[in-house]
């Protein structure tokens, strides 16, 4: 306190601070496009980004979509370089007086799944370069293991017949030599798809040539015949009808009756045959076992009718593998679709342009010998593993790798497996098969064509590309200036 009396302000103390008022001043938005309104989306709508789980949604999505799109569209642009590669075929004449060279594509269902899978492989793979060329093909299907083999190795024994016994089974034939059409006079070609249905070709080519025209008789095992064993209920014994004093009177020699004691009582009803289960007619007979085993071929005489070549074939390769744990290789094979595709079209195209040579004795890019956990060891022809060293042996042999476990289970009762056992050759046989292969010249022409865009664009993109060039026809025939004196209809 000052002297004078006078009061000196007090030292002033910090004031606390004011408490603010919390309230957020809203930025102003500019107003939204009415277009959006107009839309049906509302007046509040505002486009914004998605969120993080639907960034890595579309993402995720968006990605396997787009590799799926590119396969596709790389698939196509291989398959129509081979397309166009044969198309000259197609354009070629016809002789009305003899048949067209036809084809012959082997299918069976891969082990451990049906023929539908097979058929689709067909269609996705081999069929546009078939279409694209104008030759005709036929089927020899086969839906489980020996099927291919029985029916190649039938067809080979009917070509065996002399041409008046042929001409008599098949009453085509005999339509067509009566009318003077000649058969197709050249190299036709097989396509063989599958490791599995490739084993049981060359079985078959073996097997129809070497092999006798009918089946040998083989010794039948009698089984030893069912002695009935009588009944006892309690004191009751079931006699022999000779023994009973009404089997004179009985007619049927199946008859029983029941004695007693010493009495003689009717109570045995009549033992009737069991019927025999009807045959429905569309149910395939049972396939033929081969009429000789791979240790008769060296035996084995060669037929007069054997020609100096056998038609051209090709193995197309046909990848196929199950199993969930399997799933990471599955998928990566259906995302690179378009290698498949290459391969394959150009193998088809090399069948179709009937380029071919023998097939080689040996193979250096394939193992020599089979392990055993890779394949089976044919009890006919050696008890030792065999080597695989001819090309016709280890053709698409990383295709057996993959067969499923439950194929690789043998049955009692089996004396041969196809598909178990290593391809054994008859060098008579093996040297007149011929393998299809492309030819470098051809191979460079079909490097060199260039596909358009719209023959290989899906159907979204070929929609809209339709869409504008409709429009813009449309506003040039509006814009076009119409001739004096003429309406535009009569223009």
């Amino acid at each position: 306190m000052a002297t004078d009396g006078s009061k000196l302000p007090e030292a002033s103390a910090p004031k606390p601070d004011a408490p603010k008022p919390d309230i957020k001043v809203e930025k102003k938005l500019p107003n939204p496009n009415p277009i959006y309104k107009y839309m049906g989306l509302g007046e509040n709508f505002r486009p914004k980004l998605p969120s993080r789980n639907w960034m890595i949604f579309l993402s995720i999505t968006g990605s396997f979509t787009a590799a799926i799109i590119y396969d596709k569209r790389e698939q196509r642009r291989a398959q129509r370089k081979w397309c166009k590669l044969v198309e000259h075929i197609a354009k070629e004449p016809l002789d009305p007086k003899s048949m067209p060279r036809k084809l012959t594509v082997f299918l069976e269902g891969p082990p451990a799944d049906g023929l539908r899978s097979a058929q689709d492989h067909f269609k996705l793979y081999v069929k546009p370069i078939l279409v694209a060329s104008g030759l005709d093909w036929e089927f020899i299907q086969g839906r489980k293991e020996g099927d291919v083999r029985a029916e190649l190795a039938e067809r080979i024994r009917k070509s065996r017949l002399p041409p008046a016994q042929r001409t008599e089974e098949n009453p085509v034939l005999e339509v067509r030599s009566k009318s003077g059409i000649q058969e197709f006079d050249g190299p036709r070609g097989d396509i063989v798809i599958g490791r599995h249905t490739w084993k049981e070709y060359v079985r078959g080519l073996h097997e129809g040539w070497l092999g006798p025209l009918v089946e040998p008789v083989r010794p039948v095992v009698a089984k030893p015949a069912e002695v009935p064993i009588p009944e006892e209920i309690g004191t009751a014994v079931i006699a022999p009808p000779g023994d009973s004093p009404l089997s004179s009177d009985t007619e049927n020699p199946l008859d029983a009756t029941v004695i007693h004691d010493t009495s003689v009582v009717e109570g045995a009803e009549k033992v009737a045959p069991e019927p025999e289960p009807e045959k429905k007619p569309d149910e395939k007979p049972p396939k033929l076992a081969p009429f000789i085993s791979v240790a008769e071929y060296s035996n084995a005489a060669l037929p007069k009718e054997l020609p100096a070549e056998l038609d051209p074939s090709i193995p197309i390769s046909f990848p196929h593998i199950l199993g969930f744990l399997n799933t990471p290789r599955r998928m990566w094979r259906f995302l690179n679709r378009r290698e498949v595709a290459d391969s394959i079209g150009r193998e088809t195209a090399a069948i179709i342009l009937s380029t071919y040579r023998p097939y080689h004795t040996t193979s250096s890019n394939t193992p020599t010998s089979f392990t055993a956990d890779d394949s089976y060891t044919s009890p006919q022809a050696s008890s030792e593993q065999v080597p695989q060293t001819a090309e016709q042996q280890t053709a698409l042999y990383e295709e057996e790798k993959e067969w499923h476990k439950s194929t690789r289970v043998r049955k009692e009762d089996e004396p041969e497996r196809t598909w178990l056992e290593p391809i054994i050759l008859d060098p008579r046989i093996a040297s007149r098969m011929r393998r299809a292969e492309i030819t470098a010249e051809e191979e460079e022409r079909a490097k060199t064509f260039k596909i358009p865009e719209e023959e290989v664009e899906g159907w979204i993109k070929g929609g809209l590309r339709s869409l504008g060039r409709s429009t813009k026809e449309y506003f040039k025939k509006a814009e076009r200036p119409v001739a004096e004196g003429l309406t535009e209809d009569e223009e």
